[in-house]
Order: structure tokens, then C-alpha cells, then sequence
């Protein structure tokens, strides 16, 4: 048996496997309470098979912030709580409720009070706010609400609580040097940093006794300069444990680094392992690792190895939430993969309902079920990218006929594209899956096909998905056309170029494009019309942080704001500060964004019994639209 199944305790906490669900944020109530699409979505990932769910984080007192995420201050709202312990135990798993004493300097909803915080540092957010120092009354109430907050947890039939204390949130900041300036008791050396969460601790157990689970999740390590370094860290898991913390669970990072504590698409498989093995050598009690452990082949290593007693899965837990059974069935193949995209993040922190580009049903769990096979049709899919071949699954678990159709000799669209550069094989992960689930459930695919209207209006199929996706978009630049221009798409599924390189356009292709040209090439520049590189990204802020940091260990250069007037063989001609300037090179590459294939849709319309047009080709967007389009074409189907 895999040691990922293996059972165990935590504590007093029996667990029937080794896999847990990472904390993340749902929306609420509108006094703070758990809602039914979060205990749908709660629910859904204990029947997948995982063994130990921990909440996002419930706020326990809104006197010095407003609400960012659920709350728990209130005798009223644990029958809701109740509800959602009751259901995930009807699956065999065990809830832990994650309470935090607030956000801090990280209070994002406010951009014009002054947030509290350990000492008068900067807000993240809002530089120009200056945060409050919490006094200590304060502190002592907030211990207090902690405590109490605990108590109603462990009363609605919770398993555990864990203290919110990482990722330079407000325990953190008390934690931390370049956050805690105090000269009172709270600030000083470590042990007097620390005090607040050791009095958190020792509240929690005098409300629960002193055999309920409370686990700390702590960062050792936040990787910034002016940050903690791991020495400390090493320090601080200590002092939890002696404090009387029943496990730890290891975070790194800050929001100066989110990407190391959120992973992006760009992080390599299993990055905070070194930090949580090192945790691991200095404690007796469970520690708890995370940090891209998606791979089953991976996180059955480290817990063979010793690294860590349990693995953490945050966003794969949302991309998938049958990875637990899948991997104890032997169906790795079967896993939706997460692309490290961070949609969900970002719907988030924007005020919108969570999401995940690669499952249209996360989070709307009873808002979009798929209907039961019914009466039989025939369906066509034009395109073999991302919409199209969710839309072509999509239909064959309904149980129609499908075709699909795609002009060249594979499929997967513009994602093989996307998904070429060495650092983006989450993308490729995603493309497998798809190809893969395709053939499984018996699409008929037909590659190297071309499109006729006539033979498809002939057909009369029941539905046709217009999926035909988007092509490089060349600008009309004087000498475009010079044999040594190139665009994106040729590049990344093409040769490797070597000498020097200048790719226009700055933007989420340009930057990725540089990135992996610069893995063979002496020289790469990117000439960018706006005043910075990524201005027209619309990701997550962890996304562009960690790609910056590419572009910058890279060496790559960037020219911005410039106007490129003129292409000819030797190099390229833009404008800057009104100054027509030359840089030399070997190779041009235009990113200059995409144009739809829509020209199809215009000639099947009217002419088939029910149209849809989906992903790129009804507008270059992103692979979230064109898999949600895909599956909601198929799924409203009457």
C-alpha cells in the first residue's frame, strides 16, 4: 500500500490517509457563516477521497478589520459549520477550521483606512497607509476571541482548528523583525515575537482542553531580503512545539514573494521541499509539507523519504477533488492537472465567486452538474484546442456521438504552443490530460481534416462547436515581412535561436517567449510600446511577480515605452523619448497578440440546427473561457 494511505493520527485525530486539503478562502454568509456552495465544494472533496480538510481562514473579530474571508465570532453561525463537519465526516474525513485574528498590514478590501498591525510598518496593499499598532488591550482581547472562536469550532463537531500564522499575515507580522519594531513584551527577541501566538495556543486549549488538535501553519522561511531566514524558522518550530502546538504545517513566502508561498505555473515541481524536511529534523511532533506536490509519484516520495508526514494539495485539490481515489485506483492518468494559473486566486481577491480554469464545476458544484445521459445526438467539434476537446469529452459523458474535427496532424491547439518553454509544464500536463481523455471516452477525432460547410450542413448534426481558435497577429511594420522575423508561435514550437534576439511585444506572450528564448540565446530584448513589460497582463499578482523574477534571472533586457518603426535584416529601428534609435540582431520575434479564426462561424450561421462558438474563436482570451465555454455549450444542450 502507498505510505499516502496509510492511517494515522494527528494527536488525538484519526486520519485514514496521509493527503490533506491545503486551506484556502470561500465566500460566506453575509454574517460570516459557511454558505451552501461552500459546503457543497467542502463535500465534494471528502467524497474524492481526501483525509483531512482545513477551512480557510475565519476571522474572529471584526473590531479592528472588516470581514476578508468567513468568520467565527458568533454562537449563530455554528450551525452552519455543524452542517459542513457532519457531511465531510459522512466521508471518512476529518475537519480542521483554520481562525485567524485578521489580515494586518495584508488588508486588501480598504483602501483608505489605516489597517493594525504589530508596529506602524506600510501596508502591502496601500503604501501610503501607515498601520496602526494594535495595542496591548488589544492583543489580549484578540487572544481572547481566538480562544472563544476555537471553543465554537470545536462545539459545530470540527476535528481540529489550525492558527492562520504565515505568509506574513498579522500572527506573522508579530513573528517577524522587519514587521515588529514593538519594545514592549510582544517584541524584541524571538521568543518575545512569539508570545502572541504561545498565548493564542495556551487560550485555545483552555477553551478545548488540552487534547483537541491545534495545529500552527508558520513560514521559516520567507525567501526576501530583510525576510527570516530558515535559522530562525528552525528556531521558531521549536518554540511551537514546546508551546504546545499538536502539529505544523510548513508555509514560504510573503506577499513581497507570493509565488513561493502560492505556486504559479512557473515554480518547478515539490520547491518547499528543502524547507519543510528541515522543519522536519528539528521537531517530534507532524509536520505538514505543501508547495506543488500534485505529482502522486512525488508526494509518495517525500513521504517515503522522511521529508514530511503529510502532504498538502491546495489548487490541485480544486483542479481535481477525486486526486485522492484516482491515485489510490492506480488512475493517475485520469487527474485533472492544475496549471498553476491561479484564476482562482484572482476571481478572489477581485470579489468575485472562486473558480478554476480547468474544472467548471469547482465551486459551483450545484450550480453546474452535468444532466444524465438522455436522448441521443450527434455533435460536432470544429478544432482540437482546449474548448474543443472539453467540449467534445464533455458531450460523449452525456452520451452523444461526437466528431471532431482538427485541420492539423494533433491536437491541442495553441496550448502546444503555450506549453513549449521548459518552465511551462503544467500547460503541457493539461494537453496530455485533454488529448488523452479525448480518445478515452471514444471521441471520433479526425485529424488533418479540413472543414467544408457543405459536407457539415449535409451531416445535420444536433450541435456544431465552432472551436477554431486564434492565429499570430503581425503588425504592419515596415519589414515585417524580412526573413528573419518570426512570430511567437513559430519560435516556441520551433528552432532553438541562439545569438542575438528581439522580441516585440511585452506582453504575457512576449515576456514567456523571451524567457525561453533567452535559454539558448546570447542576447534577448524585448521592446515594449507601454511603459513596462506585462501592463496588459490580466493574471493573478503571484503569476506576474515570479515571471518578472524569470525575466530578470534571465538578464533579459526590456526597452519601454518604444515604438518600433522599421524591421530590416541587421536589426530593429524604435522610437524612444523621440529619438529613433537601432539595435542589432539576428532574429526578430513579433508578439504581438492574437486575431480569431472566426470566419467559419460567419458561414455556418443560420445554417446548422444549433451554433456555438467558443474560446478564441470568438475572442483571444485565456484557457479558463475556452474550457468553460466548451462544457457549458454541451451542458445547456436541451
Amino acid at each position: 500500500m502507498l505510505k499516502l494511505f496509510e492511517k494515522t493520527n494527528i494527536g488525538r485525530m484519526k486520519l485514514k490517509n496521509r493527503i490533506v486539503m491545503a486551506p484556502m478562502g470561500t465566500t460566506a454568509d453575509v454574517d460570516g457563516g459557511y454558505n451552501e456552495r461552500s459546503i457543497n465544494y467542502f463535500v465534494e472533496r471528502a467524497k474524492g477521497g481526501v483525509g483531512l480538510i482545513i477551512t480557510g481562514a475565519n476571522i474572529v473579530s471584526t473590531k479592528y478589520e472588516d470581514r476578508p474571508c468567513n468568520q467565527l465570532d458568533n454562537f449563530h453561525q455554528v450551525d452552519r459549520l455543524g452542517l459542513l463537519a457532519d457531511k465531510v465526516h459522512q466521508y471518512g474525513a476529518k475537519l480542521c477550521v483554520q481562525i485567524t485574528p485578521g489580515l494586518g498590514r495584508m488588508v486588501f478590501t480598504d483602501p483608505f483606512t489605516a489597517p493594525y498591525s504589530a508596529s506602524a510598518v506600510k501596508s502591502f496593499w496601500f503604501p501610503d497607509l501607515i498601520c496602526k499598532e494594535l495595542s496591548v488591550g488589544d492583543i489580549h482581547f484578540l487572544v481572547e476571541k481566538m480562544g472563544y472562536s476555537a471553543s465554537l469550532a470545536k462545539a459545530a463537531g470540527a476535528d481540529a482548528v489550525e492558527l492562520h500564522a504565515y505568509g506574513g499575515y498579522l500572527i506573522d507580522q508579530f513573528h517577524s523583525r522587519q514587521w515588529n519594531i514593538r519594545t514592549d513584551e510582544y517584541g524584541g527577541n524571538l521568543e518575545a515575537r512569539m508570545k502572541f501566538t504561545k498565548e493564542i495556543i495556551a487560550e485555545v486549549k483552555k477553551n478545548c482542553g488540552d487534547d483537541f488538535p491545534v495545529l500552527v501553519k508558520y513560514t521559516p522561511y520567507h525567501g526576501v531580503e530583510g525576510g527570516r531566514e530558515l535559522a530562525e524558522g528552525l528556531d521558531m518550530a521549536k518554540i511551537l512545539e514546546k508551546a504546545g502546538a499538536t502539529a505544523i504545517h510548513v508555509d514560504v513566502g510573503c506577499y513581497e514573494a507570493w509565488y513561493k508561498a502560492i505556486s504559479t505555473v512557473y515554480e518547478e515541481e515539490g520547491h518547499q521541499i528543502p524547507i519543510f524536511e528541515a522543519v522536519k529534523k528539528v521537531v517530534t511532533i507532524p509536520v505538514i509539507g505543501q508547495g506543488k506536490l500534485f505529482n502522486p509519484e512525488l508526494a509518495e516520495a517525500v513521504l517515503e523519504d522522511n521529508k514530511t508526514d503529510f502532504v498538502a494539495l491546495g489548487h490541485q485539490m480544486l483542479a481535481d477533488p477525486d486526486w485522492p481515489n484516482k491515485v489510490k485506483a492506480g488512475k493517475n492518468y485520469d487527474i485533472i492537472p492544475c496549471i498553476g494559473c491561479n484564476e482562482c486566486l484572482n476571481a478572489g481577491f477581485s470579489g468575485k465567486c472562486w473558480s478554476c480554469s480547468v474544472n467548471p464545476s469547482t465551486y459551483h458544484e450545484a450550480d453546474y452538474p452535468l444532466p444524465e445521459e438522455g436522448e441521443k445526438r450527434s455533435v460536432l467539434v470544429i478544432g482540437g484546442g482546449p474548448g474543443g476537446m472539453e467540449a467534445a469529452i464533455t458531450a460523449k459523458k452525456r452520451g452523444y456521438d461526437v466528431e471532431l474535427w482538427e485541420k492539423s496532424s494533433k491536437l491541442g491547439g495553441t496550448l502546444l504552443a503555450a506549453g513549449a518553454p521548459s518552465f511551462k509544464k503544467d500547460v503541457i500536463n493539461l494537453v496530455s490530460y485533454l488529448v488523452n481523455m479525448t480518445y478515452r471516452v471514444g471521441v471520433n477525432v479526425k485529424t488533418m481534416k479540413d472543414t467544408n460547410v457543405k459536407e457539415i450542413i449535409a451531416k445535420s448534426f444536433d450541435k456544431v462547436i465552432v472551436a477554431t481558435g486564434s492565429h499570430p497577429l503581425m503588425p504592419p511594420i515596415p519589414g515585417i515581412d524580412c526573413v528573419s522575423v518570426k512570430s511567437s508561435t513559430e519560435i516556441l514550437l520551433g528552432e532553438k535561436l541562439k545569438k542575438d534576439v528581439v522580441v516585440i511585444g511585452g506582453g504575457l506572450v512576449g515576456c514567456e517567449t523571451a524567457a525561453h528564448i533567452a535559454e539558448t540565446a546570447d542576447n534577448v530584448t524585448i521592446i515594449e510600446m507601454l511603459g513596462d513589460v506585462l501592463l496588459t497582463a490580466d493574471h493573478c499578482k503571484n503569476n506576474d511577480q515570479s515571471l518578472r523574477h524569470l525575466i530578470a534571472s534571465r538578464g533579459i533586457h526590456i526597452i519601454a515605452p518604444a515604438k518600433v518603426t522599421k524591421i530590416d535584416e541587421t536589426g530593429v529601428f524604435y522610437e524612444k523619448d523621440g529619438v529613433v534609435r537601432k539595435i542589432a540582431c539576428d532574429t526578430v520575434v513579433i508578439a504581438a497578440g492574437y486575431k480569431s479564426n472566426n470566419s467559419l462561424a460567419s458561414e455556418l450561421e443560420d445554417r446548422v440546427k444549433d451554433l456555438s462558438v467558443v474560446g478564441d474563436a470568438t475572442k483571444p482570451r485565456k484557457i479558463m473561457t475556452a474550457i468553460h465555454e466548451g462544457y457549458h455549450a454541451i451542458r445547456l444542450m436541451n
